[in-house]
């Protein structure tokens, strides 16, 4: 499904298990199909969260997709792109060879049983944050008027 006007989308990319920089760069070649591909952040090392102990550090990045897909089917796209890659989900959090969610869809709020928009735990999660603000810092969360930056330097706080 298309959308009637184009809109810009932040995507988080993830992976911890194989080659993940390969894994990254694929996906973001991938996502050149399902519009322009307007940015990339820096990919950044960081330690799993959550999920089943003993994983590998993951790879993490972001990318700035302008795309006339609907947020629904950008998302149904995202999944194509795990299950071709090669990720089986079998666990929760689990090492994965692909992760690509969908944080943003311009300034959109949605709340499905499939997807929440924005993403309801991006805000809280550095290896969200930290990419995101190499694209975009002003972004502003549309639910509570915080930036991309202004997340990042609360985490950054509460860590000290």
């Amino acid at each position: 499904m298309r959308a009637t006007t184009t809109e810009t989308a932040l995507i988080a990319l993830g992976a911890n298990l194989g080659d993940p920089e390969a894994a990254l760069k694929w996906a973001v070649h991938e996502l050149a199909a399902l519009g322009e591909v307007q940015a990339v952040s820096a990919f950044y090392r960081t330690a799993p969260v959550g999920g089943p102990g003993g994983q590998p550090d993951y790879l993490n990045a972001a990318a700035k997709l302008c795309t006339n897909l609907s947020p629904e089917a950008l998302l149904d796209a995202l999944l194509d792109l795990e299950t071709r890659y090669g990720r089986v989900r079998r666990e929760r959090w689990a090492a994965r060879v692909l992760d690509l969610d969908l944080i943003a869809y311009g300034q959109r709020v949605l709340s499905t049983p499939r997807l929440t928009l924005p993403h309801p735990r991006a805000w809280e999660r550095e290896f969200v944050l930290r990419p995101l603000s190499d694209l975009d810092p002003d972004y502003v969360h549309p639910l509570t008027g915080q930036s991309v930056s202004q997340a990042l330097a609360e985490l950054d706080r509460a860590r000290q």
